[in-house]
């Protein structure tokens, strides 16, 4: 007459333990981190024993038994002050002629061609060298760099599997009751919520009657059954749910949604905008929007900045903190090729939950904040990605509320403004813009920014979004 009830095991010893192998596996990744750093760092440029060694090289294959100058056998004057004026020059100039050796060289040696060639080629090799070195070391900090940011994220794995609370038992009979009402039997079940209040669910469950519900339909019951905010399934998760058992996983909505618009106009000229951008949702209850504007214009900027976006989100999703996969990728794009295209890049990553803005800037344009008391600027340096190293990001944070706005542009919108300080211009149409939807402030935008020139002056890019209570 009466059904035995599951029993239920507490997850919390579960969760204990593997916080505990996380957090070892953190500390042997920072030990790797701490094994591979020393005290060799990378070269700025040839030194004098640079310019020794190539002196000696050229003289032992020009001179052979020449002894006539005696201008480098001798250890001290190998301090001599146009050592240094040799190598710079050759930095400068990439080669050495006649102006840039010794007068006593010029008037006694008879095979100063030759040795003046042989001196270049060794020079050059030294720079090879050099180059390769340093490319080397670069590799070697972007290892290190990862096994870093790893062991970070397993500690605050760590740190979130230690506090989760195990909440199955008290919601175990509403959930069980109503996905039954819908022929749909659970088989096992596991509600985590964690420390900011996000709950996560594992449901592992079939059909009874052969057909089959969609996860949506699922995730709909879950919001019946456990009636206090919005549920939806996890992007890794399956689409359908059958006759044979299958585990999805549900995660809860955030406090807010958004909304977004995006407009662009392309060069003057050129086929293909040199700016990308992107909306997305990561991670349960994050979204990120991003703005990349490569070099230049045309498809080799289109390109470069297509790449910057798509390798942050694939960092992002991979479970990367916003700091760190901006600066792995802009050590990626110091190591590609021998030519650099540097591109800016605007990520801003926004918590549903909190409402929290986190702007990482390299190099990109302002970001606006519209909000009821007026317009807030969030501005940071002006390095590209792929240009210096090391690069430290910019971080800017702002709590965002109900009925917030927030603006991105890339360089060409503010490059199209007339007087000098482009930045207020904009500032002040976009205070004196309508608040209306996130596609039509950006399309105003845009009209605002090419209403200046006949023509294109550079791609424009403006992207906005809007955030509200559920």
């Amino acid at each position: 007459m009466f059904r035995r009830k599951a029993e239920h095991h507490d997850m919390a010893d579960v969760n204990v333990y593997t916080a505990k192998r996380l957090n070892d596996m953190a500390g042997s990744l920072g030990e790797l981190a701490r094994a591979c750093t020393d005290e060799l760092s990378a070269g700025q440029g040839l030194t004098k024993e640079d310019g020794v060694a190539a002196m000696q090289t050229a003289a032992a294959m020009v001179c052979a038994g020449c002894n006539k100058c005696n201008i480098y056998s001798s250890q001290e004057q190998e301090n001599n002050y146009y050592l240094y004026y040799l190598i710079r020059s050759f930095e400068q100039k990439g080669n050495l002629d006649y102006g840039d050796m010794p007068r006593m060289f010029l008037e006694t040696c008879k095979r100063r061609d030759e040795y003046v060639d042989q001196l270049n080629r060794s020079l050059g090799k030294a720079t090879m060298n050099l180059a390769w070195k340093n490319r080397f070391l670069e590799s070697r900090d972007a290892v290190i760099i990862q096994f870093k940011e790893l062991a970070v994220i397993l500690e605050e794995f760590s740190h979130q599997m230690e506090k989760a609370v195990d909440i199955t038992q008290d919601k175990a009979d509403a959930v069980e009751k109503e996905f039954k009402r819908r022929h749909i039997i659970i088989e096992k079940m596991l509600i985590l919520e964690y420390e900011n209040h996000q709950k996560e669910a594992f449901l592992t469950m079939r059909t009874g009657n052969g057909r089959c519900v969609t996860a949506k339909e699922a995730a709909e019951l879950l919001e019946e059954a456990i009636d206090e905010n919005e549920w939806c399934v996890a992007h890794d998760g399956r689409n359908l749910i059958t006759k044979q058992p299958a585990t999805i996983r549900f995660v809860e909505k955030g406090r807010y949604r958004m909304v977004y618009g995006a407009a662009r106009a392309i060069k003057t000229g050129e086929a293909v905008s040199g700016d990308n951008y992107s909306f997305s949702q990561i991670m349960p209850g994050q979204v990120i929007m991003s703005l990349s504007d490569g070099m230049g214009s045309g498809e080799i900027a289109e390109e470069e900045s297509r790449q910057v976006i798509e390798l942050t989100e694939r960092l992002l999703e991979t479970g990367f903190s916003a700091r760190a996969a901006l600066k792995l990728v802009n050590t990626v794009l110091l190591l590609t090729g021998n030519v650099q295209h540097p591109a800016t890049l605007d990520l801003g990553c926004i918590d549903l939950h909190t409402g929290i803005l986190e702007a990482m800037k390299l190099g990109a344009a302002a970001t606006y904040i519209l909000t009821p008391s007026g317009v807030e600027l969030l501005e940071a340096g002006e390095v590209p990605m792929g240009i210096l190293n090391p690069v430290e990001p910019i971080l800017l944070s702002k709590k965002l509320w109900d009925d917030n706005r927030i603006i991105m542009v890339s360089d060409g919108v503010l490059d199209a403004l007339p007087g000098e300080d482009k930045e207020l211009s904009l500032l002040e149409f976009i205070a004196g813009m309508p608040i209306k939807n996130p596609q039509d402030m950006a399309d105003r935008i845009l009209l605002f920014a090419r209403s200046f020139n006949e023509y294109v002056g550079d791609d424009m890019t403006v992207l906005t979004a809007g955030i509200w209570d559920r």
